[in-house]
């Protein structure tokens, strides 16, 4: 029986798993050891393991909270907030692999119970794009390279198989930070030369229709004057696509930026991403002083 679990799962929140296993497994090894090198080496691990989380999350916080949150009918080109509601492309369907229900994303997980543990079988997620839209117009979201947080989390456990699966539905309150770019339209950034040059090479393969078309005297061949006629021929039809591609609406995407800034979708409002990054940077700098009062206590006791 598939059961929802409503509790946020944070994929890729890398900085937040080293607050829980990794720093207990690091702080086991140093108990092993028992020596104080070992626990020298264990509170050295955590507090590098927790500055890079607390960096990691000050970023995300800093970033969510600095950044306004724009208008898709006015969103400026570059790197922008919006916030809307979770819309399917027209004529796009799709459904999630475990439960069948449709859904804008999906990642799902399968293992296999063997004695006391879990096997993984298999895993995947969606990379259609979706769209949101908040009144005022619509923009699609490219999940590809997406820190995607979502609480919709479903699990089922049957004939020894646990599978689990998070998706993001239509309707809902969709969060996404990332750049914004618009393709086609009247900004499309067009290149007649290539355009030119690629048009003139498809007409080069086709010999019988090109003689056709531009031999005027029948010898067979295509003469420097002929040849100068089927230029300006292939530069005007240039011309007319990309007259036609500018008088039409351009496609507003949000994609992953570069040079490595946050790119985030998640069902929160802004106001509960910012008080979630600000807690977990909070956490992980209490770690960091435990780490080094743990190094100040093994200096002074060891």
């Amino acid at each position: 029986m598939l059961r929802a679990r409503w509790a946020a799962e944070w994929r890729h929140d890398y900085a937040n798993l080293a607050l829980g296993g990794g720093n207990l497994l690091i702080l086991l090894l140093g108990l092993q050891l028992h020596s104080r090198i070992g626990w020298q080496i264990s509170f050295a691990l955590v507090g590098l393991t927790s500055f890079w989380a607390w960096y990691a999350n000050l970023k995300r916080y800093r970033t969510v909270a600095d950044t306004p949150t724009s208008r898709i009918a006015s969103a400026p080109q570059g790197y922008i907030e919006l916030v809307g509601r979770g819309q399917q492309p027209p004529g796009a369907g799709l459904a999630s692999p475990i439960s069948g229900l449709p859904c804008l994303w999906y990642r799902y997980r399968i293992e296999r119970k063997n004695g006391d543990r879990w096997e993984h079988v298999e895993s995947g997620m969606s990379h259609d794009t979706f769209g949101i839209s908040d009144g005022s117009g619509q923009v699609l979201i490219d999940p590809d390279g997406a820190e995607i947080m979502t609480s919709r989390k479903q699990i089922s456990n049957t004939d020894g198989y646990r599978r689990t699966e998070w998706t993001l539905i239509e309707g809902e309150t969709i969060y996404v930070i990332g750049e914004h770019v618009t393709l086609g339209g009247p900004n499309a950034t067009l290149d007649k030369k290539s355009d030119l040059s690629t048009l003139l090479t498809e007409w080069k393969r086709d010999k019988a229709a090109l003689l056709a078309r531009f031999d005027a005297n029948r010898d067979g061949e295509i003469s420097l004057d002929e040849w100068a006629h089927a230029r300006q021929a292939a530069a005007d039809e240039v011309d007319r696509t990309h007259l036609d591609i500018r008088l039409k609406d351009g496609i507003h995407l949000m994609r992953q930026p570069a040079h490595g800034r946050p790119f985030l979708v998640a069902n929160r409002e802004v106001t509960a991403l910012v008080r979630h990054f600000r807690l977990w940077s909070w956490a992980h700098l209490v770690l960091i002083m435990a780490a080094l009062l743990g190094l100040a206590f093994v200096e002074r006791t060891l």
